[in-house]
């Protein structure tokens, strides 16, 4: 605003105000100078004097611009005629000055160089400055103010987003922002009502299958029919569909990451080398520092992966433990063909299941539950490409601070 202002006035004001000074100037000058018709002698010394009480150095021209007299070099030889017949500022001789038109015609052009050295634009440019800087300080604390809101606004919806759905924000003024902060609380307390009444739903849903699954799990082992095909095959429905409420339950809580329990410590050699045992065809290498988390979460992660292996791959299975900076790394592998690249973020979504595995066992959940889990614990679950064109699972858990800075050691 301060240049916009700036421009405006040199285009359209200033030009008035140089016109009326540049005419009472001229007006003035001829009122000290001798007359055109005077003898140049005359108009000498009248310069001269002039130029001598003001300390400036002059240029008296005829109407045609040529020269009458001059009290320096500069004036007679660097500007041309253009110049000395156009009124106005300009830069002459040692410094800035004026072209002025007298009233009879005559030209009169100053040199304001013997006073020294003047630099305009650095004026202007400290003007403009101080008038930014003015503005700055009176500005700053309505917009400190007004950022103050955005930033507790901002925090907010970090809350949101880490999962904390009580976050609210402190509603001040009846600006914009502050209408900005009412819709967030209600959007926030919607999304907290839907949330909540979805685990509750769901928790409920799963309890009410529980109970009728169990009655039908007492009435099998009660029935006393020599059918035990049929029996053995019920039993293993029931224990599917109890398997899947577990695995759906399992999921909810781990969507609520913030209220996980995860300060445990966790060996995950030992963990890793009970699991391998329920396994005949798994081993293990390797060792790793332990980390903090769920030991029964943890446990679930890997059996899940050795699960998949049995399903889905060809065994024996493999798991090496290694650890870098500031992560442990799990690594399984097997003797299978391996996930295709186009497929390997496809398995981790629920339910999912990849061509040419319709009819196996599960309900795709197991994969999902693994990346939950790592995710949960601060690392990450992946697939990646292995030297003999397979697969491998890659989980990576961080490490506590005091053994991630020993690892680094």
């Amino acid at each position: 605003m301060v240049v916009l202002a700036a421009v405006l006035w040199n285009v359209f004001g200033r030009d008035r105000l140089d016109r009326h000074v540049f005419e009472i100037s001229g007006q003035v000058i001829q009122m000290v100078l001798p007359p055109a018709s005077a003898p140049v002698s005359e108009q000498r010394d009248a310069v001269g004097r002039l130029s001598r009480e003001l300390n400036i150095d002059l240029g008296l021209f005829k109407p045609n611009g040529d020269l009458i007299t001059s009290t320096s070099d500069a004036l007679v030889a660097k500007p041309n005629r253009r110049h000395r017949m156009r009124r106005g500022w300009r830069h002459t001789g040692k410094g800035p000055g004026w072209s002025l038109n007298l009233p009879d015609d005559r030209w009169v052009v100053v040199d304001l160089g013997r006073r020294g050295a003047q630099r305009p634009l650095l004026g202007l440019l400290v003007l403009l400055s101080a008038i930014a800087l003015g503005v700055a300080a009176v500005a700053y604390p309505f917009v400190r103010r007004l950022t103050r809101r955005i930033e507790r606004l901002q925090q907010g919806v970090e809350q949101i987003g880490s999962g904390d759905l009580s976050a609210r924000v402190d509603v001040q003024g009846r600006d914009e922002v502050a209408a900005l902060a009412t819709s967030f609380n209600i959007a926030a307390e919607k999304i907290e009502t839907l949330v909540g009444s979805h685990k509750l739903l769901l928790a409920n849903a799963s309890h009410e299958l529980r109970t009728p699954l169990s009655r039908i799990r007492l009435g099998i082992e009660l029935l006393k029919s020599e059918d035990d095909a049929r029996k053995t095959a019920l039993s293993q429905d029931i224990s599917e569909l109890d398997a899947l409420i577990d695995e759906i339950l399992l999921m909810s809580r781990l969507d609520d990451a913030a209220h996980l329990e995860l300060s445990d410590d966790v060996d995950l050699v030992g963990l890793i080398a009970e699991e391998c045992a329920r396994y005949e065809d798994c081993s293990f290498t390797g060792a790793a520092p332990p980390i903090q988390g769920d030991a029964r979460l943890l446990r679930r992660l890997v059996r899940n992966l050795l699960d998949n292996a049995g399903k889905h791959g060809v065994l024996p299975a493999d798991i090496t433990i290694s650890s870098t900076d500031d992560h442990a790394v799990l690594t399984f592998s097997d003797q299978g063909d391996g996930i295709a690249e186009s497929e390997r973020e496809n398995v981790f979504q629920p339910f999912y299941r990849s061509s040419g595995k319709q009819n196996l066992l599960g309900y795709g959940l197991g994969l999902p539950l693994v990346r939950q889990i790592a995710e949960a614990h601060g690392g990450t679950a992946s697939i990646v490409g292995s030297s003999n064109s397979t697969s491998q699972f890659v989980v990576k858990l961080p490490l506590r601070s005091g053994d991630a800075l020993n690892a680094g050691s």
